[in-house]
């Protein structure tokens, strides 16, 4: 098989379903955002505090792996701070050649400053909007949905479920919880997660990350979830390529599992990126997608992500194309929508590389 230059995973269409806001933040904005705010720095320069996050969180904890977003959340307290950095993220994504993506971010970790919830989520769609707008003038168009996220361990979850809904025609496609799993089920929030069905509304959970098969099971039994944010665990209930009735339900429901393979080894959800379950779940035919999670703590992007799984199980431009079609075809925007990315952007691009 002919080697894949990095620069060409680069200019691939790609789409993204699992990426944090709060986790893919510049370096160099964090600084100064910081500085404005009086925030201080584990590090001062931007190449050293780059290095800081990817460090502290190859911890292989998923608790440690979280603290490291005190620092990220505590400078995204003001409208233009939030919309600065949802404009850099649109434009750092696009950058990447991903075309589509849905970014997540928990509006009650941004109101320090007396921002009210809907504060924060108009300014972070006018960040999208302004870092789409940016984006296409530059020849690299992007369409960005938006996630509400709610902490699990929090009990605003209703809350934030009926924002998102308030604000499902202006840019926000869905709603997840996230969080430590371990001691907070997603059961906990189960009046949420009614409340989206019955208004008809998507939902993902993360799940399956740090807590194993009976976290997927609640999210998909007991709450109804979507797609599983990580659901790396699912493997558990594979032996010897044979599925258990957990795993075969997931698999044939086909229930998209937002795989993020760089994170899932710092967290120690898996112990290598050649380990990683998503070749064994891949060869199996689940509903595998290609994820971040959080750039700015795994040092990585999209492109990064793609060429690792090259490297580790020598896939190819086919197995790209599989994995981005599955991306959009588990998208939460309308069908119609979905449709024309793979046909009018993704199949065009890959044609010509396969």
């Amino acid at each position: 098989m002919v080697a894949i230059a990095y620069e060409d995973i680069v200019k691939a269409p790609k789409a993204l379903l699992h990426d944090h806001l709060d986790g893919g933040l510049r370096p160099a904005t964090i600084i100064e955002l910081a500085a404005e705010v009086g925030h201080p720095l584990p590090e001062t320069t931007a190449d050293q505090l780059a290095g800081w996050f990817v460090s502290a969180c190859d911890s292989g904890s998923l608790e440690r792996y979280i603290a490291t977003f005190e620092h990220t959340v505590a400078v995204m307290q003001t409208e233009s701070a939030l919309r600065r950095v949802a404009t850099e993220c649109a434009l750092d994504l696009a950058d990447d050649g991903v075309v589509y993506a849905e970014v997540r971010f928990a509006p009650e970790q941004h109101l320090n400053r007396g921002l009210t919830l809907e504060q924060v989520v108009e300014a972070v769609l006018a960040g999208f909007a302004d870092g789409s707008e940016r984006a296409a003038a530059a020849g690299r168009p992007i369409r960005i949905g938006t996630l509400l996220t709610a902490m699990r361990h929090a009990a605003r979850s209703q809350e934030i479920a009926e924002l998102a809904v308030r604000f499902r025609d202006t840019g926000v496609v869905g709603f997840d919880i996230a969080g430590a799993e371990a001691g907070f089920p997603p059961t906990r929030h189960l009046d949420a997660f009614e409340y989206l069905q019955r208004e008809n509304f998507h939902f993902t959970i993360h799940a399956g990350e740090a807590f194993g098969l009976p976290s997927i099971w609640q999210a998909i039994q007991w709450c109804g979830a979507d797609r599983l944010g990580h659901g790396v665990r699912i493997v558990d209930d594979v032996t010897g390529g044979v599925l258990g009735r957990l795993a075969a339900y997931v698999r044939d429901k086909r229930i998209p599992l937002e795989l993020c393979p760089s994170s899932n080894v710092q967290t120690g959800a898996a112990p290598s990126i050649a380990e990683h379950p998503i070749g064994l779940l891949r060869d199996l035919r689940f509903r595998v997608t290609v994820n971040t999670d959080n750039r700015l703590m795994s040092g990585t992007s999209m492109s990064r992500e793609m060429a690792l799984l090259v490297e580790a199980f020598g896939y190819g431009w086919a197995e790209m194309q599989w994995f981005t079609i599955n991306a959009m075809k588990s998208a939460f925007i309308p069908f119609d929508e979905r449709l024309a990315i793979i046909n009018e952007v993704i199949k065009p691009a890959y044609a010509k590389l396969l």
